[in-house]
């Protein structure tokens, strides 16, 4: 057995369901869970479509590298989001939805005959990022997010010895489960060190989408390689998916695209990992990549949620829209687990301790007094929700 899976940590669920066991909620109040990151649109028809036009491709073994017409989709929509020319044959690789991906990168990238390697990542964080460290025979090394720093990491507090260590560093932007944005500023100088040190950039982008401001989208990692001349992108690789952008998690579908040496590595590596993508979800994938009329409507709908939600919020503590992502990361008063499960016992409402996404560093965890909501439920389910929170913190008062 792998000693590394000893040092696994439950899942943030897994926790939430334990702090929730033996309780029984409110019968006259209906269950709204804001603790999942799951989208509740409608996932487009034309993936839907797309999906059933293609079914007869469940007869054929699919490439791990997918279909050119995949992957020129995926390099043609990377030009025109994040203004960055990419090779389709070389720096694009179709994965199973980006939660795999992110896992198996560092099984590749990492060298664990070296003890000291280090794999820096945001604290909170989406776990996989720790348990791939761990699985790979590295160390995770967490860079608090707090609000004194607008939520980033401080990268210019990390020591050269540890960047001397790092081979792998995640970062998130927009961040889970923040919405704060990492800017061109501050990628080209993680760029500058990744060249420096020889470590690797993994820049998952999934809720890049989601966003309040429609004239001004997030800064993607490729985006700003590309504009400070960086164009082969070398140590830079980012990580998109449909999941978030066009709701539709259960398709599994995202890309990984960047330095073609290390694309390459990683593709050798898929070959043995086994995961290549159907034919009928590569073809849906098309559809999903080529239209953005469906994401356009996905983010007034957030928006719209947002609206309500912080306005009925502010009458009972501070709470703002994040520049992006559909996550609320809202202050508590009182320890957030407690919240957590006096607001599901009194209100029948779920969310998600900031606790359970964070770690302990130097004294301080970033998630204390603060729980994640999710506001992927309808409007109407979302405004019932906070109307309940709002009352239940007025009724802590």
């Amino acid at each position: 057995m792998n000693s590394n899976l000893s040092q696994l940590h439950a899942y943030p669920f897994e926790k939430l369901a334990k702090l929730k066991a033996g309780i029984t909620p409110a019968e006259n109040k209906k269950h709204i869970a804001l603790s999942i990151g799951e989208p509740k649109h409608a996932t487009p028809q034309i993936i839907q479509q797309a999906l059933l036009d293609n079914i007869d491709g469940l007869g054929k073994y699919p490439a791990t590298k997918g279909i050119p017409e995949l992957r020129n989709t995926i390099s043609a929509w990377i030009t025109q989001r994040f203004q960055a020319n990419t090779n389709p044959e070389t720096q694009v690789l179709p994965v199973n939805g980006t939660r795999e991906a992110l896992f198996a990168f560092a099984q590749c990238v990492i060298d664990s005959s070296k003890n000291d390697a280090l794999v820096l990542m945001p604290n909170p964080f989406y776990q996989i990022y720790e348990g791939a460290a761990f699985l790979a025979g590295a160390q995770p090394y967490y860079l608090n997010t707090l609000e004194a720093n607008n939520y980033l990491p401080d990268f210019d507090g990390i020591s050269e010895a540890t960047w001397q260590k790092c081979q792998l560093l995640y970062i998130c932007s927009p961040g889970n489960p923040t919405g704060a944005v990492i800017n061109q500023q501050t990628h080209e100088k993680l760029i500058n060190l990744a060249i420096k040190y020889d470590f690797i950039i993994a820049s998952d982008e999934c809720y890049s989408e989601i966003y309040a401001d429609e004239a001004n989208p997030p800064q993607g990692l490729l985006q700003s390689a590309a504009a400070m001349g960086h164009s082969n992108f070398k140590n830079c690789i980012i990580f998109h998916s449909l999941s978030k952008r066009s709701n539709a998690p259960g398709l599994r579908s995202g890309f990984v695209v960047g330095d073609a040496e290390i694309i390459a590595k990683f593709f050798q590596y898929r070959t043995y990992h086994g995961s290549a993508m159907p034919f009928p979800t590569q073809y849906a994938s098309i559809a999903g990549w080529q239209d953005e009329v469906h994401v356009r409507e996905n983010r007034d709908f957030y928006r719209e949620k947002f609206s309500a939600v912080t306005k009925i919020l502010s009458e009972v503590c501070t709470v703002k829209q994040p520049p992006a992502s559909f996550y609320l990361w809202l202050k508590t008063e009182i320890d957030e687990t407690e919240f957590a499960q006096k607001l599901f016992a009194q209100e029948n409402i779920t969310v998600l301790p900031g606790s359970y996404l964070s770690r302990e560093v130097d004294g301080v965890n970033p998630g204390k007094n603060h729980v994640r909501m999710a506001l992927v439920a309808s409007t109407e389910e979302c405004i019932e929700a906070v109307e309940r929170i709002r009352n239940f913190i007025n009724n802590l008062h």
